[in-house]
């Protein structure tokens, strides 16, 4: 599906956005750009600098942020769609919606798990994660960009599914361990398959949570080699302190902290990264929609808690939620950079808050006002219904 934003009348689209308080990139080397002013045309990002040094005419829709602070859009690294905006792990419909208002405008599926009578046979994983990747392709809930199609492996797969899975557009693997591949050496068989085709993988990581899943210990992930450990705090329960340590010590794929887990867990996680200089191998998710049930906030309250707990600062916390992310899943979103699709959070601190700006606030563990959220060029909500309101409140003119 085309990333561009047309206008409503099929034409060319130039977003201006401009009086930006602060801005920050997602670039973890570079978290905070000298900027004021964003442009994006036909939903991707074409310049960004001072206001003086642009070229703002001919905007088809200009939003003055008014002071506020813009960040990439959000990207949570692990979640588990179904069909469209429902999910039956919690009988609710909009929880996608509802997360566009807590500022994630991407999403990860670790696998379709909760598809009532998910197939467990060759040919059904197969048609699921197709028919997954095709419908979420076709269909954005509130244009949210859902990247879908993600087969839980069963044993007995051979090479051949790979390629076929891959060369009908799929483009990642649900969590190793969901299914009946649990032994590392199987796993990391059906891996480097799927890496060899182009394919992304995350293995579940810790205790067991759905029906058919089990302990994956350090041993069966270092074994498996998957591109991303999952929830590597756990999800829900996480694996010991020195198997957590050793994951990070002796494994250099990404660490996937998620809101659903435990978050000792995270923090020794944030800890161990920080020591080995390794903070780029850190990306975000929810883990969710779960037993715990649906979190809007669930991206946007780990960055806060591991800012504010961790003594993280703010700037770098958001790079785990957006270039981190994008990067390591190969996203074409995530940073603010020339060419990159033009996804947007407009946010600050709450009203009333201790922090006297949002990284403070952030700092202080206080959960931002969003006050707009674009997705490729196209506005796509004014005030969160789910934040607290913004000191700041950008508009459209």
């Amino acid at each position: 599906m085309s990333h561009d934003a047309p206008a409503a009348n099929g034409g060319p689209t130039k977003l201006v956005i401009k009086n930006i308080g602060l801005m920050l990139s997602g670039d973890i080397t570079n978290p905070i750009l000298d900027a004021d002013t964003i442009i994006a045309e036909n939903g991707r990002i074409t310049a960004f600098g001072r206001e003086k040094d642009l070229d703002i005419e001919g905007a088809t829709t200009l939003v003055d942020a008014k002071g506020s602070p813009i960040t990439p859009g959000l990207i949570d690294s692990h979640v588990h769609p179904v069909a469209g905006d429902w999910t039956p792990r919690q009988n609710q419909i909009g929880w996608i919606d509802s997360t566009l208002h807590g500022g994630v405008t991407t999403m990860i599926s670790a696998g379709e798990a909760h598809t009532p009578g998910r197939p467990t046979d060759i040919i059904g994983l197969k048609a699921l994660a197709i028919s997954a990747q095709r419908q979420f392709s076709a269909f954005r809930p509130s244009g949210v960009k859902v990247h879908a199609g993600a087969p839980i492996i069963e044993k007995g797969m051979v090479e051949e599914d790979f390629r076929d899975l891959a060369s009908a557009g799929v483009k990642m693997l649900g969590e190793v361990g969901l299914g009946s591949v649990k032994d590392g050496e199987t796993a990391r068989q059906m891996v480097a398959w799927a890496r060899k085709y182009g394919m992304i993988s995350t293995i579940h990581t810790g205790g067991p949570s759905i029906p058919g899943s089990g302990l994956i210990d350090k041993d069966v992930v270092l074994a498996a080699d998957t591109d991303v450990i999952g929830h590597i705090n756990g999800g829900h329960t996480a694996l010991p302190d020195d198997q957590i340590v050793c994951l990070c010590e002796q494994c250099g794929r990404g660490l996937e902290i998620v809101h659903n887990g435990n978050l000792r867990a995270a923090l020794l996680t944030l800890n161990t990264a920080r020591e080995l200089g390794q903070l780029d191998r850190i990306i975000l998710g929810t883990d969710g929609p779960a037993g715990s049930g649906v979190q809007p906030l669930g991206i946007i309250r780990t960055i806060a808690h591991l800012a504010a707990l961790g003594n993280l600062p703010p700037e770098i916390a958001f790079c785990f939620a957006t270039g981190n992310t994008a990067r390591m899943r190969d996203l074409d979103c995530g940073l603010i950079e020339i060419g990159r699709s033009a996804d947007f959070v407009l946010m600050d601190k709450p009203q009333h808050s201790a922090g006297t700006t949002l990284l403070d606030a952030i700092r202080l563990g206080d959960i931002p006002g969003i006050s707009m959220t674009i997705i490729d060029g196209v506005v796509r909500t004014g005030r969160s219904r789910n934040t607290p309101p913004s000191s700041t409140m950008a508009v459209v003119v």
